[in-house]
């Protein structure tokens, strides 16, 4: 009898264990089932007509909590969407994203990252994982800005659109008369030119070595001391690519020619232009500090009145001066050398890939993209750029924009405009254009007219946006690091002559033998599926 009992007992107990792992499990698989999405409205606002929350990860810029501008907060009472916001600061931006998505714990959107910190091979190896969702689809119903831009500019969306044919990010357009800068131009120092009397800018590379001479030997900041720098910058990193385009160089690097594509640090153009820049060197015409100076030590320099040509993205921001008296500095003029004929530089494609994603958490998607693709309307690039109205401007009598006082504890409308929009100092999903109804001032007439006349006709993309395979990227990845950093390193030795020229051929012989035809035909393959599809 106890027997039994006990067998009762443990039957029982068997019984209850089974029934509870049962409950157990039904509700496990209960609460990974996805909530349904939201109903959208395809057109107008709200978005959604019951109120819905998502989370947004972003790079930030420290200005202001995005929760608190007024830009994120009067559009999440028009469209019904609110966000919570993860924005590290942009320095610990791309280990926290790397982070999250290694834990699977990934915000429902990635807004900002840019290109460098959510790569080409991220977008590709998340894409295909599941992790980041693909937009192609959503675009085309429920996105119609996006898709207008696409239509028209289908080479947009070839660059945006990955080797498995989804397109997993949305772009940053730069449709800007200053889209074409590659980087920011080299400036003149006009006082410099006035003194000297120079009429005409350089427009060879022998024509350029005359005036630097000038710069070093004729006293133009006149006070009486040879402290005249002719030229400078850091590292090269913003002057070779105007210096490069004299020797028929679009890139440092890969670059493609005619639908052939090449390693331009290994060609004989590149020879002849490091033997330019060495001379510059030598006779004291590149500043000695070009390879070991920060960049506020440049600006102290350019502030002093010891720069005669410098690279900046504004003059001024080098100079100091006001943008009045900078209208007086002349951009640099893009140069022919005895190996090229024709005046070159790069241009930028306007197209900054890793701007908005929607991740695999997000339940609603639909009207996600509704929510970012209002921003790729006029309208709403000029509200995104600006804010809405009372804040930096308001309307004036005839509907034109009047911008307002900077209030107190600001230094300038930039640094009050980052705290109304979180469209400062990051790759926001937007189309970046010229506001209309507001008056140019001077200073942007002065950069525009520039622009036109010095980059918009000799402007050339090196090298398409492109996707590269898993298989592709490892190859990259295994020989690029390397290269990059001898190139780098030898490219400042044969400048300064600490490596003399004479051993180019070894030099040559150095990248040839780090999978250098590997590499050239990952980016040929590449390209010829860009030019293809």
């Amino acid at each position: 009898m106890k027997g039994d009992a006990r067998m009762k007992k443990i039957l029982i107990l068997l019984l209850t264990a089974i029934l509870l792992l049962t409950a157990c499990s039904s509700k496990e698989k209960v609460s990974k089932e996805p909530s349904k999405s939201a109903e959208v409205n395809k057109e107008g606002f709200p978005i959604v007509e019951e109120e819905i929350k998502l989370s947004m990860m972003a790079p930030g810029t420290g200005m202001a909590e995005w929760k608190d501008m007024p830009t994120l907060k009067e559009y999440a009472e028009k469209t019904k969407i609110n966000f919570e916001y993860i924005t590290p600061p942009m320095s610990d931006f791309q280990t926290k994203l790397n982070l999250a998505f290694a834990s699977g714990d990934i915000a429902d959107v990635i807004y900002a990252a840019g290109s460098t910190n959510l790569t080409p091979g991220m977008e590709v190896d998340y894409g295909k994982q599941g992790v980041l969702v693909p937009l192609e689809d959503l675009i085309k119903e429920y996105a119609p800005n996006i898709q207008k831009i696409f239509d028209e500019n289908p080479e947009i969306k070839k660059s945006v659109t990955t080797v498995d044919g989804h397109i997993y990010s949305l772009p940053a357009i730069n449709m800007h008369p200053t889209s074409g800068w590659y980087r920011g131009p080299m400036w003149f120092n006009g006082q410099w030119l006035k003194a000297l009397g120079v009429k005409e800018l350089p427009k060879t590379t022998d024509e350029l070595y005359d005036l630097l001479v000038r710069f070093k030997t004729e006293d133009p900041n006149g006070n009486g001391k040879a402290d005249e720098i002719p030229l400078t910058d850091v590292k090269m990193d913003s002057t070779r690519p105007w210096l490069l385009g004299a020797f028929g160089l679009k890139e440092w690097g890969i670059d493609e020619v005619d639908g052939k594509v090449r390693y331009t640090p290994m060609t004989d153009n590149y020879k002849e232009y490091l033997t330019y820049m060495n001379k510059l060197f030598e006779e004291g015409l590149l500043d000695p500090e070009t390879f070991s100076q920060s960049d506020e030590q440049k600006k102290a320099k350019g502030q002093a009145n010891r720069l005669g040509l410098f690279p900046d993205y504004f003059s001024f921001f080098t100079t100091g001066e006001t943008q009045e008296v900078a209208i007086n500095n002349p951009m640099f003029h893009p140069l022919t050398s005895s190996v090229s004929d024709e005046p070159l530089f790069p241009r930028s494609p306007g197209i900054s890939r890793g701007a908005f994603a929607i991740t695999s958490n997000n339940e609603n998607p639909e009207a996600t993209i509704r929510w970012v693709d209002y921003f790729y309307s006029k309208e709403g690039r000029e509200y995104l750029n600006d804010g809405p109205e009372g804040y930096l401007w308001k309307k004036g009598e005839n509907g034109e924009r009047v911008y307002q006082e900077v209030p107190e504890g600001f230094d300038s409308s930039e640094d009050y405009r980052g705290t109304l929009t979180p469209a400062y100092g990051i790759t926001a999903p937007t189309v970046t254009a010229r506001i209309e109804g507001v008056e140019l001032s001077e200073f942007d007439k002065f950069i525009e007219a520039e622009t036109k006349e010095k980059i918009d006709p000799y402007a050339k993309v090196p090298f398409p946006l492109t996707y590269l395979t898993n298989e592709e990227q490892a190859t990259v990845n295994t020989i690029e690091v390397d290269l990059q950093s001898y190139v780098e390193q030898m490219e400042a030795k044969f400048i300064t002559g600490v490596e003399p020229l004479s051993n180019w051929d070894k030099y040559v012989k150095t990248i040839e033998d780090m999978n250098i035809e590997k590499y050239i035909q990952v980016y040929q393959d590449a390209y010829d599926r860009w030019k293809d599809s």
